[in-house]
């Protein structure tokens, strides 16, 4: 049975793009059939993100009835499917986000996953995403501002009948183990599903119109989205081991001359 889940955020800027964009390519490595589609229709990103712009059909045509969701359907990062918006203020103006329910009827008998990744804020075309999810899935950063609007988001979809699957803490300083996951749980009242630490990487990655678990696969962000990937996906996440990387002739001549010297 498949099973959709909205990314969702209180405020902009909390990197809800940044985690539907590496989470979808995650889940079909690990074998899933999975599905990610821009919700986002007035501030469209996630086609930036994975490179896919200046496309023919996006889901402003479809949500406008110029054309059918399959048409808007395409290749991604590891097998995943991705149904991007378009960038264009006339196609957003044309849209009707009432459509959404229909396309997504459209959509479930073919994925055994769907990642919505919703407006930032409470709006009209925000809640939409809360409501057809099965779990939604909150992108919080390690600040007041962040966690207050996410609180505003929580009850809006409880209010509204859907169901807040957990919470993935983004942007965390430093190692992150000096992070307290208990108490974000205890203040959000939800589960954590995880923590991304602040990574240099994931601003290269996407100016490269890449997700970073495909650009820089090690590094700590990605060890990190892979880990939650896994536990969405219902399969035990093994640590991969990092190999150190070959030393040249050139490294290997100095170290002799330094030892040399010594």
């Amino acid at each position: 049975m498949v099973k959709v889940y909205t990314i969702a955020s209180g405020k902009g800027g909390t990197g809800k793009t940044t985690v539907t964009a590496n989470l979808g390519p995650m889940l079909a490595q690990y074998g899933k059939k999975t599905c990610i589609l821009d919700a986002d229709v007035g501030m469209a990103n996630l086609g930036l993100i994975l490179g896919l712009e200046n496309l023919p059909v996006t889901l402003h045509e479809v949500l406008a009835g110029k054309a059918r969701v399959r048409d808007a359907v395409y290749d991604g990062p590891f097998g995943v499917k991705v149904v991007p918006c378009g960038l264009s203020l006339q196609g957003f103006q044309q849209s009707n986000p009432d459509r959404l329910k229909d396309i997504m009827a459209d959509l479930v008998s073919e994925f055994d996953i769907l990642i919505l990744d919703a407006p930032a804020g409470i709006s009209r075309d925000g809640v939409i995403p809360l409501t057809i999810a099965d779990g939604v899935i909150l992108v919080v950063n390690p600040e007041i501002s962040s966690i207050v609007d996410s609180l505003k988001t929580k009850i809006l979809t409880e209010t509204v009948g859907g169901h807040i699957e957990g919470a993935i803490i983004n942007r965390v300083a430093g190692s992150g183990d000096e992070f307290n996951r208990a108490q974000m749980e205890k203040l959000l009242g939800v589960r954590v599903l995880g923590v991304i630490p602040e990574d240099p990487n994931i601003r290269r990655a996407s100016a490269g119109r890449s997700p970073i678990v495909v650009k820089y696969p090690t590094s700590r962000a990605s060890r990190a989205f892979k880990r939650i990937s896994a536990d969405v996906a219902g399969i035990e996440y093994v640590e991969e081991e990092t190999q150190a990387p070959r030393e040249g002739f050139v490294d290997r001549l100095a170290r002799a001359l330094f030892r040399a010297k010594a």
